[in-house]
């Protein structure tokens, strides 16, 4: 064997060992993309505006799909859902689905073709037989379906007390010409009809919006209403205009709401269904979605003390319309794991879960009414259920600088005073061109 110098045989010594430590960086590096490729697909990320304890809920409606496929779902719930996930997509990095609580914002994705249609790994039957058509249009966008609904929120209702009525020998009405009726019977009676809360700190105006939502589709239609929301109808159109003046002969009127204008104005929203309540009550009835129920007096037994019913038509050639919130998923990644968890999410399973835990209306067909815990849930989830007609919250369905800009504002300063047609000009020259 050769004999090499000293030197030599180091420097091809450490030649050797930085040869073999490249080696072994590079099949460890190989490794660790192997094994982060592996984990990544059985993982799928989920940006949401579920937080809190329906968060919670929400990772118990989820656990049985993780059991059965053995994918891992990563979940984060965040309360700035509307900016976070713009900037999420701009920088490369969106989650795998995201959790809208606006089918607006998602419509925008999807028309930037960021968003992947069902129509490439779910069947029209599998769809069909989930959702009503309803909610599969409230879905699409532009004729494509991208979204599958998880929760819905019933907004048409109006709260009252049954041991008061009843006790008073009042009817719940049918008509909102017998709403007014029985309005201006509690007046004579020396009795306020109404508790209204408008006040909601940033987004102070909301309720406001709902009743005129809730009263264009009474009067106008389900056809006018979607005209409306796209602005092919403006705001200075009659058909609105009548919509605001109705919903001010309650909210403008001293004597049908409990500490008068001042009183809709100051009082925050959570805070005025509790007048409903106690030996002396403040009021009578009380227009607000399901969720208001979380702001219930502790000591109220909801199967006794509080009870529901829908908004009363207005024109009956327009019926029983309900007007609807909720959460739809949509997916940016195309992965077999994102599509099987869009699937499981279209699924009875996570519905009936969610059902049984309460604080949660399925907007899905087939969930058994005997699955809701509570008497007060059953009948809000069968309203919906009976619906001909629904329309997601319009103001949800505008964009932003109109349906949470002008438009809130629009209705504390109407209700304030400002003269109607001031108010809609100046919602109307917001809407964007």
């Amino acid at each position: 064997m050769k004999n090499f110098p000293r030197t030599s045989q180091l420097s091809l010594f450490s030649a050797v060992l930085v040869s073999l430590a490249l080696l072994v960086g590079c099949q460890s590096a190989n490794d660790e993309s192997e094994s982060s490729s592996g984990s990544n697909k059985k993982q799928v990320t989920i940006l949401g505006v579920i937080i809190g304890e329906q968060q919670k809920k929400l990772e118990q409606a989820l656990a049985p799909f993780t059991e059965q496929t053995g994918i891992e779902i990563v979940y984060e719930g965040t309360d700035t859902f509307a900016t976070t996930l713009p900037i999420r997509v701009d920088s490369g990095n969106p989650p795998d689905l995201a959790m809208f609580p606006q089918p607006g914002l998602m419509a925008d994705f999807a028309r930037e073709g960021k968003l992947i249609p069902l129509k490439n790994f779910m069947t029209p039957e599998q769809l069909q037989s989930a959702y009503a058509d309803s909610w599969l249009e409230l879905g699409s966008v532009d004729d494509t379906l991208y979204g599958v609904w998880y929760r819905a929120s019933v907004k048409s209702l109006v709260w009252y007390n049954p041991k008061v009525f009843e006790k008073n020998g009042y009817e719940i009405p049918k008509t909102w010409a017998e709403m007014v009726d029985l309005s201006d019977r509690l007046v004579a009676e020396g009795k306020t009809p109404w508790c209204l809360g408008m006040e909601s700190g940033d987004a102070t105006g909301w309720v406001g919006t709902d009743w005129v939502e809730d009263i264009m589709l009474r009067t106008t239609g389900a056809e006018n209403y979607d005209r409306w929301i796209r602005n092919e109808i403006p705001f200075t159109d009659n058909s609105v205009k009548n919509a605001f003046e109705t919903f001010g002969k309650i909210a403008r009127n001293e004597k049908y709401v409990y500490g008068g204008v001042v009183g809709v104005l100051s009082t925050p929203f959570g805070d005025s269904i509790q007048g409903l309540f106690g030996d002396n009550p403040n009021c009578y009835l009380h227009r607000q979605a399901n969720f208001i129920a979380s702001f219930l007096p502790e000591d109220v037994n909801t199967a006794e003390d509080v009870a529901i019913f829908p908004l009363p038509p207005i024109n009956s050639e327009q019926g029983l319309p309900i007007l609807v919130a909720g959460d739809v998923f949509a997916m940016f990644n195309d992965t077999p794991e994102a599509r099987k968890l869009m699937e499981y999410l279209a699924s009875e399973v996570p519905h009936e879960i969610a059902a049984g835990l309460g604080g949660y209306i399925s907007p899905r067909q087939n969930i058994p009414l005997d699955l809701y815990p509570d008497t007060l849930t059953k009948k809000q989830a069968q309203i919906l259920t009976d619906a001909e007609v629904i329309r997601f919250d319009g103001s949800d369905m505008m964009p932003g600088a109109v349906g949470t800009g002008t438009f809130w504002s629009g209705m504390v300063d109407y209700v304030g005073g400002t003269d109607l047609d001031q108010v809609l000009q100046r919602i109307e020259n917001s809407w964007p061109e």
